[in-house]
């Protein structure tokens, strides 16, 4: 064979690999509407990454009240079906683009294609590389595909939008939810005392378990009165708020003067409603918290090496709660609306 030959063999191998395909099923959302009737399961192809992603075979998917929000059409973020579920997934890198920091075979964790349609609660699924970890050793398959975008997250909002300082108070609604947690574990690892909010005695047993110093049931205590207890009348210096509505309006009454609350989301159904007279009389901020990527890549990378080591030195976990098979999405996505304590995970497949 002469060297034509074999360079137009190399030429059409390298061909053949870039435009290698992976077949498989995903769950998508094909109409608006319940769960049971909105989400089905298609068999659908996927093609090499594009630069800045990688393409990974699926252990475990996280799961959360966005999905809940997509399949309902009230998530802003998304357009119309069909398009897949699932933020944020675990497994084995099969493709990666030219110069990416990944290699085949890698054990990653991160936050899927999810905007661009493509998602989690699959058998292959594209990851942000900028979001992208390897999974720290003793790390399981169901805490790393549940980490990254609670405690992203959390870190946006105490870190990046509203930072809180060591030594202040923290209150922390739906503390037992998926971001709740998330926030307690890290506002925790800085240093502040947390107050944690929830609405049964399990839940506030389990923000105990999780290093909560206060812990609030607000369907049976009076929240305000028991904050004034807690903090001495000072008030807290931050409250986070994935829950919204009339939970967080009550809260909003006992934040500290030059006091901030960090709107993550509205798990309640509604937003908060913020009065801006009483923002300016009582001078206290309100900050809108979308943990989307810092445009500087090392920028981004340090926040997540910052969050890799806090897990590594056992400072923050994902707090696993229910563990659903593949084939229970649909039930698992109607169940997001009042989920128990902890993260739920998606088990796609085994090792």
């Amino acid at each position: 064979m002469n060297l034509v030959s074999i360079s137009w063999l190399r030429a059409l191998r390298n061909q053949y690999e870039r435009d290698e395909m992976f077949s498989g099923h995903a769950w998508r959302v094909v109409k608006f509407g319940e769960p049971k009737d909105a989400v089905e399961l298609h068999e659908l192809t996927w093609g090499e990454p594009s630069p800045g992603q990688v393409l990974i075979r699926v252990r475990t998917a996280g799961a959360g009240f966005p999905d809940a929000m997509m399949t309902a059409g009230h998530f802003p973020l998304l357009g119309e079906p069909p398009f897949g579920l699932g933020e944020e997934a675990a497994g084995e890198v099969v493709a990666v683009p030219p110069g990416s920091r990944f290699a085949i075979g890698d054990q990653v964790a991160g936050i899927t294609g999810f905007l661009e349609g493509w998602g989690g609660y699959a058998e292959y699924a594209y990851v942000r590389e900028g979001s992208a970890i390897r999974i720290p050793a003793g790390m399981t398959d169901e805490q790393a595909g549940g980490f990254p975008i609670g405690f992203r997250t959390a870190y946006a909002g105490l870190v990046e939008r509203a930072p809180v300082e060591a030594g202040q108070t923290l209150l922390i609604l739906g503390a037992a939810g998926s971001s709740g947690v998330a926030a307690l574990q890290l506002g925790k690892a800085l240093g502040t005392t947390v107050i944690a909010v929830a609405g049964s005695q399990e839940k506030l047993e389990f923000c105990a378990r999780y290093g909560a110093d206060h812990v609030v049931n607000y369907r049976t205590d009076d929240l305000t009165a028991r904050i004034t207890e807690i903090t001495e009348g000072c008030g807290v210096d931050l409250i986070y708020d994935p829950i919204g509505g009339d939970t967080a309006a009550t809260a909003v009454k006992s934040i500290a003067r030059n006091g901030r609350i960090a709107v993550i989301g509205l798990a309640s159904g509604s937003a908060l409603s913020l009065d801006s007279m009483d923002m300016l009389l009582r001078n206290y901020t309100a900050v809108g918290v979308l943990a989307s990527p810092n445009d500087d890549p090392e920028t981004e990378a340090a926040v997540w090496d910052h969050l890799v080591s806090l897990a590594k030195h056992g400072a923050i976990t994902t707090p696993v709660g229910r563990v659903y098979g593949f084939d229970e999405v649909p039930r698992m996505v109607a169940e997001q609306t009042a989920p128990g304590a902890g993260k739920s995970v998606v088990r796609v497949a085994s090792k």
